[in-house]
């Protein structure tokens, strides 16, 4: 296809926001794919796939920018990337606890008691 018949198909800036959608969902399957992958091979071609499809994305991004195709995002608060970056923080600690906890990390005596300020075991029945 020329460049003559691709104009009269579709403008350039909505072409590429197509791709930039298609690739920023193509995205999300991958690593969707590579959190239900129970074999690690399998896991690792679609950690690649991800990676190599955000790379993309990123540069077809970039390129959309440089021809003021795609306006920059509004600039964040320091604050509110802290708040946000902290709460991500507290709820993959909590997740982690939570996967411990379960698995039997902790050991039995972990099940039966709890473990106080100064680090002292106090069984659950008296908390």
């Amino acid at each position: 296809m020329n460049a003559q018949n691709s104009a009269a198909f579709m403008p350039d800036e909505d072409l590429m926001n197509t791709i930039l959608c298609d690739l920023k969902r193509t995205v999300r399957e991958y690593a969707t794919a590579a959190t239900e992958s129970a074999c690690p091979a399998v896991r690792r071609v679609f950690n690649t796939m991800t990676m190599d499809t955000l790379q993309l994305q990123g540069d077809l991004y970039t390129h959309m920018s440089q021809m003021n195709m795609y306006p920059a995002p509004a600039k964040a608060l320091r604050q509110d990337v802290d708040k946000q970056l902290q709460t991500a923080q507290q709820m993959q600690q909590q997740t982690g606890q939570f996967v411990q906890q379960k698995t039997g990390q902790f050991g039995s005596s972990a099940q039966n008691a709890h473990i106080t300020a100064n680090g002292q075991h106090q069984p659950s029945h008296l908390m």
